[in-house]
This record gives C-alpha cells, structure tokens and sequence, in this order.
C-alpha cells in the first residue's frame, strides 16, 4: 500500500489485526523502524474487533485485546467507521467467516471501501445465475482445478469453498471484482474483490428513492431536472403520464428485483460514475458477439456530423457507440446529454476506457493508447488510475485483454477486432505485390498530385485488382467479419449497381454480378479519397488503416490536444449514459418527447426492405424525439426504401449528400448518401409537445400500445 499512497499522512490512523502474537511482534518492529505513529497493531480475533474501542479512547496500551465492551450499560463512542477495509489472504484462513463478514458492514464507513484478495475456486454453475458479481470473466474453475486446489490447501487449513466469496458479496455491493491466475506458483486461482456498503448514493438512501434515480439515470426521467424548472417538471410529468404510464428502464427492473429478494443491486449501480447503464451480460444477444469488438475506430466523419447537427447545450442525442469516437466528438460539443448505444458489450468497453482516459490520465498517456495504440504501462496504469472510473465489467475485460496496448510483438489496438481482418488483407497484399514501400511514401506524400501518382501507378493495380476481389473481398462471409456488411447492406449495394450507367448505360463496362458490384463500390470509394483528400494530413480513417496508428498531424478531433483539456474537465462526461441493448429497447424506454438528435449511422440498412420492424423501430424515434428533432443516417443506397417509411411516420427526409462518381462525401466516403429526416408530427399516443405546443397528429401508422 505504502507504493501508492504516504501511509503516515494520508491516514490518520491505521489498525492492522492480527491473531497471530508472533506475526504481530514482527509488524510492531517494522513500524517502529519505519516510523508509522500512526499505524497500531491490534492481537485480538477479527470478529471481536470494533473500532470504537481504540479510534476515542485516552491514551493507553493498543497493542493487546481488550475485553468486550459492555454495550447495553454505556454509549458507544461516535466515530464514522474505516474509511478502508482490507483483507489480503485471510477471509480463507478464518472458519467463522460468516461472523467476520457480517462485523465488516458495522465498521465500514457509510461511504468507505472494503477490499478482498484472496484465493478461490468455483463452478460456473454456483454463480451464472447472478447479477450483482460485477461480471464473470475467468471466474469459473475447471473441475481438475477445483479438486486439486481445494485438497492442496486443505493441508494448510486454508479453505477455499466458494461460499466464503459468495457471502461477501451478498452482504456488499461489489463495485470491482477480477479473477485471476497467479503463473508463477502453478495457475493458482485467486480473485479481486473491491465492495462498498449496499446502499448507493447515500446510506439513508430509501428503496423506492434508490430505485427512481437509477431509473432516471437511463430514461431522462424529470427527477433529474434542476430544481427551478418545477412546474416545467410537473407539465412535462403529466404529458409523461398520460402517454407512457409505465416507460422504465432495465436497470429499475433489475433494482426493484433485487431489493425484493433482499439482494445488492447489480454492480453498475456502486461505481464512481454512473455512465454504463445496467445489461445483463448472461443474454444470448450479448455473448454472440464473442467477447469481441469489431470496430476499433470509427467511421464517420465527426467534421461532417459537426457541420450537420450543430450541437448545443439544450441538445439530447442518442447515437450509436461504435468505437466511440463519434461520441467523444459530440461530448465536445457540449450538449445536455448523450445516450450511446451498442449491443455489443465490448464496444461499450472500449468507449468506457476512452472516457476513463480523459478522467485519469495525463495527456501523454492517453495519446499513447489512443494515437499510437500502445502503451508499456497499460497495465500498471489500468489499476492504479483507470480501475476506479471503469464499470467492472469492462475493468475485467481490459484487464484480460492488456496485451493489446502492452504487447512488443503485436501491432496495437488498431490491429484488433472484427475491422483487422480488412487491414490485414490490405497488408498482406502490400506484401504479396511489393508495394509496402509505396504505402510509406504514400503517408508522407506532401502534395495531393504525390500522392495521386504513387496510388495510381504502386497501389490502386494491387489492392483493386480483379482476383483480389473475386477471391476475397466479395464474398459474404468477408463482408461482414472484417466491414460489418450485413446482407441486407450487400443486396442494396447490388440493386443500386444493377440500375448504374455502368450496367444499364449505352455502353455497359459491368456485369450485373455481386462481384463487379462489390469492386465497383470500391472504386467509387476508395479512388475519390485519394484524388480529393490528403491522408497523410487530414484523413486520419485511412491514416490509421495504412499505418496502424495515428500520427501527430493526422488524428480525429478528440485526441487532440484542445478537446482533450476540454474532455478532461470534471464533470465533462457527466451527462453520458452508455446503453448495452438494441437500438429498439432503449428507444422504447426513452421518456417521450425528450430526444433532439437521434444519429443511427448505417442500421437502418440492416432491415429487411419493407419489415414492419423499421416501420416500428421509425415509431419509436417519433415517440423519443420533440418536435423538430433530427435523425441523422447513412447508407450504402443512394435513395434507400425506409425514407419513404419515415415520411409516412411524421418525419421530412433530406439528403444532405450523395456519392457521385469521383466526387468524395466526406473523408471517409464509405458511404453512397447522407440523410437528415427532421420530426414534423406527432404520431399517437401524443408525446409531451402535443400539450405544449399543440403539435399535429398522423393519420394511422403504428399504435405502441399494441406493440
């Protein structure tokens, strides 16, 4: 501890108990040498300590047991408790943990922190069926593991049935827990385990009242409103009411479930900031993802996004995660709040370092992880500054996964997810046809025409060749691992192809075939960049794909130094909230008529052309958003078919830009056209507006009450 933290002046006293005379003996001595005035050493039964016997009594002897206190005939001393509690290695070597364990809640602190390390074993069985552990990762032991261990430290007297780690955490809320191998003395398992009181936000917290501000938290409920916008809150309420009487979030369904059954809350509810809402990581929808994310950056261009939307402090935008750089330019821009959004866990994962990062550390170390890609000290710095602004969830992830930063023979974070498949084909294929020299000039290119010639002369004949894309790059399976094309996505490439100059002209030069389809689109996308933007200074997308990492003078916006001192700020990322669901059931449980700005990026294209599911998933951000809200989209068609949908549910589409042969439509270009459709009428039930401001109604469409 004394490697963190000035034990002498950061604490004002220190009690360590022992059972042990001779064990304690030693300590004494070592203090003293030390100088600690402030540490005493306590010989007595940890289940028999109270602080309150030695934090107010006169000067005296500390250093023996002393008798019971004779609680019913003399009041006990005030004192507010340990502000930390810990125990390295001893909850398995104390038979009567249940009694130790349950003293532990009268010591600690209202707002102190108890923390565990210690040696375990335990099935998957004994603990999947839970949602307040703070998550899973590493924690199930073989069955092998489970006999060996438990008979080699039953020599010792050391027990290590899991019912000792499983009433820690019934009787605390865990706010970080991790599992473990130790390698160096044969894999033994050990865990973890940082906990609190179970009551957040305060201890007089009360059940219905705890329950309302998670709820709150996910829902942009007005119990969070300030304070002189009551009768705001009481008009905005009553529109609320009469319009969706029962809109809650998941994270008010799993609080009233636990504190029914008398259980902590769930671990999100116990970290220091409350940016990750509530999911239940156990669902099939969660776990098909592998334990992987596939974007390791984004792309979209936050320039464009910028210009577009044209944030404000009144703004509340909901948008898909990602790899969270759009987020984070969006946070910049400082609007009321931001819902972030993704299915896939790890993505949140990723977003939630990123924001850690800003929190923690110094600009340096976040340019290395995050403009490099790597960083030495990962590790170290993930415990010591990063773990008390990460869920535990995402603690455990990256705390399994630090080899992605530290790693001397990988590549770094850009070279990991679904996305390094597409990088690394383009890398091998430098290397097949000789041209990673070529790819060297082209990222230190200091003119536009340089780098024209170098890409149509060295580059453009490999990477855009026909076998390559016959071979690879069109097929289905390529599609989606390394682009994240869905087939939906494929097929409107295809038909926009299909009806093209360059099949259906006077004179065709493609063939109506998924292959010249594929290579078409590529062309139009990749030829454009290059002719039109600089890479080596101002594309960072295709900067950090040809390099594996970003460079000073090409990197998006928010790993720059100006939105870094901007982000770093206390409190900037107070009005974030990072939703682990679909698009659909976040929408759902949005109070109505909150949203300004919904930003769905391409998942509208993920549809099957006609499904009723966007016709309600397009009712849905009608409910969600207030008069004259936006929803900003891309898609791989120059004119896709669910406009049409969102012009029969209350919204006016505009395209905003279209790819033309030649022409970019912004830096990344991935894309065939960009849509704004702007909310113009209510759909029914009425949202909060049609009382306020009178707000006209749609004939028919989609009834969430029968939904």
């Amino acid at each position: 501890m004394s490697e963190f933290v000035d034990i002498p002046h950061f604490f004002s006293s220190v009690y360590l108990v022992d059972f042990s005379p001779s064990l304690c003996q030693v300590a004494r001595k070592r203090f003293d040498r030390l100088g600690w005035t402030n540490v005493k050493v306590i010989c007595e039964d940890a289940r028999k300590f109270r602080l309150g016997d030695y934090e107010y009594e006169p000067s005296g002897d500390l250093t023996s047991a002393r008798s019971p206190p004779r609680y019913f005939s003399q009041k006990l001393p005030e004192h507010g408790g340990a502000d930390l509690v810990t125990m390295s290695y001893a909850l398995s070597m104390i038979p009567d943990y249940y009694s130790l364990t349950d003293s532990l809640v009268s010591l600690l602190a209202p707002n102190g922190v108890l923390g565990v390390v210690d040696f375990y074993v335990q099935s998957a069985a004994d603990f999947n069926f839970r949602n307040y552990t703070g998550g899973f990762t590493g924690r199930h032991v073989n069955f092998f593991g489970r006999a060996f261990w438990r008979a080699w430290f039953d020599l010792d007297r050391v027990s290590l049935e899991p019912s000792r780690r499983d009433y820690l955490e019934y009787r605390f809320g865990t706010i970080l827990t991790a599992n473990s191998r130790n390698n160096a003395l044969g894999f033994i398992p050990y865990y973890i385990w940082v906990g609190c009181r179970q009551t957040p936000f305060s201890s007089s917290s009360l059940p219905n009242e705890i329950v309302e501000r998670i709820d709150a938290l996910a829902t942009e409920s007005p119990y969070l409103a300030p304070a002189n916008k009551q009768s705001a809150i009481s008009a905005l309420a009553r529109a609320v009411e009469k319009s969706a009487p029962e809109i809650r979030s998941k994270a008010f369904d799993a609080a009233v479930q636990n504190l029914s059954a008398n259980l902590p809350l769930p671990s999100f509810f116990y970290q220091n900031h409350h940016w990750r809402i509530y999911y239940d990581d156990r669902l099939g929808k969660h776990t098909q993802f592998s334990n992987e994310y596939i974007y390791a950056f984004t792309w979209e261009d936050s320039r464009v996004d910028e210009r577009l939307l044209q944030l404000g402090p009144d703004d509340v935008v909901l948008a898909i995660t990602s790899a969270g750089d759009n987020i984070l330019s969006y946070a910049s821009q400082g609007p009321a709040r931001i819902h972030a959004i993704d299915l896939n866990p790890t993505q949140n994962h990723l977003l939630e370092l990123k924001i850690a990062s800003f929190t923690a550390l110094p600009y340096e170390d976040f340019w290395k992880m995050f403009g490099e890609g790597k960083h030495t000290e990962f590790r170290s710095l993930l415990i010591s500054k990063l773990s008390p602004h990460l869920s535990s969830r995402a603690f455990q992830y990256w705390l399994s996964n630090s080899e992605i930063f530290t790693s001397l023979r990988g590549r770094g974070l850009y070279d990991t997810g679904g996305s390094k498949h597409a990088i690394r084909l383009f890398r091998y294929i430098s290397y097949a046809f000789g041209c990673r020299t070529a790819v060297r000039e082209l990222l230190s290119a200091k003119t536009l025409n340089e780098q024209r010639e170098i890409w149509q002369s060295k580059i453009r004949p490999a990477l855009l060749s026909h076998a390559i894309n016959n071979l690879v790059v069109s097929s289905e399976a390529f599609l989606w691992t390394a682009l994240g094309v869905p087939k939906n996505q494929l097929a409107m490439i295809e038909a926009d192809h299909a009806n093209s100059e360059a099949v259906k002209g006077p004179t065709p030069t493609a063939k109506s075939t998924r292959a010249h389809a594929v290579w078409h689109y590529m062309v139009n996308t990749l030829d454009p960049v290059v002719e039109g933007t600089h890479i080596a200074i101002d594309n960072p997308y295709y900067h950090v794909c040809l390099a594996g990492a970003y460079s000073r003078r090409c990197h998006p916006e928010y790993l720059s130094a100006t939105t870094y001192a901007r982000l770093s700020q206390p409190g900037a990322f107070d009005g974030l909230r990072i939703h682990t669901d679909e698009l659909d059931e976040v929408i759902a449980r949005i109070t109505p008529g909150t949203l300004t700005v919904a930003v769905v990026m391409d998942s509208m294209d993920w549809f099957d052309p006609g499904s009723p599911a966007a016709a309600q998933q397009i009712t849905k951000l009608n409910r969600a958003l207030r008069i004259e809200g936006r929803v900003l989209l891309r898609s791989a068609a120059r004119a896709p078919w669910y406009i049409r949908e969102f012009e029969t549910y209350g919204f006016v589409g505009k395209r905003v830009g279209h790819r033309v042969p030649g022409r970019c439509i912004d830096r990344v270009n991935m894309y065939a056209s960009c849509w704004v459709c702007v909310k113009r009428q209510n759909l029914p039930p009425p949202t909060p507006e049609m009382d306020r401001f009178g707000g006209g109604e749609v004939e028919g469409g989609f009834s969430l009450s029968g939904e």
